[in-house]
């Protein structure tokens, strides 16, 4: 049984949602009773973490077998000698795997309450401890020190400071609490530190927050599997048009050995410093960052380069990721999303407008991978019919590695096309709880199916370009 509650849309959403995955090809494919319970299993399971943990190895810096080592003995410290396995990927070798066990229902809940907004509690079910700035409210006389119980205010109704709290909350686990109510909301603005230390999580999942920072980066699955899909060469420029973070932009440039040049473009500064930032830390030269607007990247005249910054020459790039802003109805855990439709509907014109200006980038012969962390049929298979339809430079390449599911029906695409994307589908698994005996009784093989299917919501599609975009314009 669910621990938690489906996600919370409102209504709107979740009857589009609910269209698209029960368009009349699925229904005709399925049958009307399996489309209906793989759709409220997706609901389900979107307010759920995913069953394993993702750590992407900085192989530029240090071996897997290395760094598997050092994780192995942080892990024992966090969990007092309780072992747990860590797996490194058979199709995506910088890729260590490490289960999260729950969820755990025996926990005793504290008389002491700490209420934090739904961001923080999604994190905290990913293993991390409580952050002052994510607090909502305290019960009146805790203290440092004290034992007490974390909800997360999944609604977004309970108001900063308040002393108790009785509205919809979702119990996340006990910890202590580093500080006592009057210094959390003292108002001091350099209070950013930690605020309760999870020692009793719901989900019981590695913190890894300043662990091993120069080798390891917390990546999810699909978002690894993208950058080996795109597949950087050593001496290639490459181009990736929505970066921030910058997770799959230094993992490109550590698949090309740190060789050639590797362009990230975000229009919010602060991410950019962010993606700098990343690439210090990671020990990485080839990336330079930059604050633009990728719908603005592609430079009309035709006079002369702007010196390797953007906006670019036509066919300026030998390979272009586009992991497009998109509505996020793939991540997880989320337990409520308040987007009206209309703003979930947003993002698909946005998406064709970065997609030209990056056919119009990529050089003939090059790779061009669109990819999204959502579920929806209008900005996953929809976008690659258009494209296919719109740009006839462009053909859908086979992926390696085929790590997802493949494309969802609904879009017109063939079966062939279909099997050319990726989508990773949170619907795939049914049951969701996982003890330590379970994991220790599971093969590899059975372990690193359930971490594939068990994973983010999340879409791949892979095209090359055949023609010059100046030929078809002839």
């Amino acid at each position: 049984m669910s621990v938690f509650p489906k996600i919370s849309l409102r209504l709107e959403v979740e009857n589009y949602l609910k269209a698209g995955f029960m368009n009349k090809e699925i229904l005709s494919a399925l049958g009307k009773q399996e489309a209906e319970r793989r759709f409220e299993t997706l609901l389900r399971n979107l307010s759920h973490p995913p069953s394993f943990t993702t750590v992407r190895v900085n192989t530029h810096l240090a071996s897997v077998q290395h760094v598997k080592n050092l994780l192995f003995d942080e892990l024992q410290k966090q969990f007092n000698g309780l072992s747990f396995p860590i797996l490194q990927h058979p199709d995506l070798q910088d890729v260590l795997l490490i289960p999260v066990i729950g969820p755990r229902k025996n926990i005793k809940q504290q008389p002491c309450e700490v209420i934090v907004g739904a961001q923080c509690g999604n994190a905290v079910l990913r293993g991390a401890h409580v952050y002052v700035p994510g607090i909502v409210s305290a019960s009146k006389f805790m203290k440092g020190g004290d034992d007490v119980s974390v909800y997360s205010d999944i609604k977004g109704k309970c108001k900063k400071g308040a002393k108790e709290f009785d509205g919809t909350k979702i119990f996340l686990g006990n910890g202590i609490s580093e500080l006592s109510r009057k210094e959390i909301f003292s108002g001091l603005p350099e209070l950013k530190g930690v605020g309760v230390r999870m020692t009793e999580p719901v989900y019981l999942s590695p913190s890894f927050d300043n662990v091993l920072p120069n080798y390891l980066f917390l990546q999810n699955l699909p978002s690894a599997v993208v950058s080996h899909v795109l597949d950087p060469q050593p001496g290639e420029k490459i181009l990736d048009l929505c970066a921030a973070p910058g997770g799959k932009t230094t993992h490109i440039a550590a698949l090309m050995h740190d060789q050639g040049e590797v362009i990230a473009l975000d229009k919010i500064s602060n991410k950019v410093e962010k993606i700098k930032q990343n690439a210090l830390l990671l020990g990485l030269n080839s990336i330079r960052a930059f604050c633009f607007d990728g719908t603005k990247a592609l430079k009309l005249d035709m006079v002369k380069d702007t010196d390797g910054e953007p906006p670019f020459l036509p066919e300026s790039f030998d390979r272009i990721l586009l992991d497009a802003p998109c509505s996020g109805m793939g991540q997880r855990p989320n337990m409520a999303c308040t987007w009206t439709l209309k703003e979930v509907m947003s993002y698909q014109p946005l998406q064709r407008k970065l997609f030209t200006v990056a056919v119009e980038l990529l050089r003939p012969g090059g790779v061009l991978v669109y990819s999204t962390c959502t579920v929806t049929l209008a900005e996953n298979e929809e976008q690659v019919a258009w494209a296919l339809e719109t740009f006839p430079s462009l053909q859908l390449q086979h992926q390696d590695p085929q790590v997802g599911g493949e494309g969802m029906l609904g879009a017109g695409l063939s079966p062939e096309q279909l099997k050319r994307l990726q989508r990773f589908d949170p619907s795939a698994v049914r049951s969701l709880d996982r003890d330590i005996d379970s994991l220790r009784d599971a093969s590899i093989e059975d372990l690193v199916w359930l971490a594939n299917k068990d994973c983010i919501g999340f879409f791949i599609a892979k095209f090359v370009k055949c023609k010059s975009t100046q030929e078809e314009d002839l």
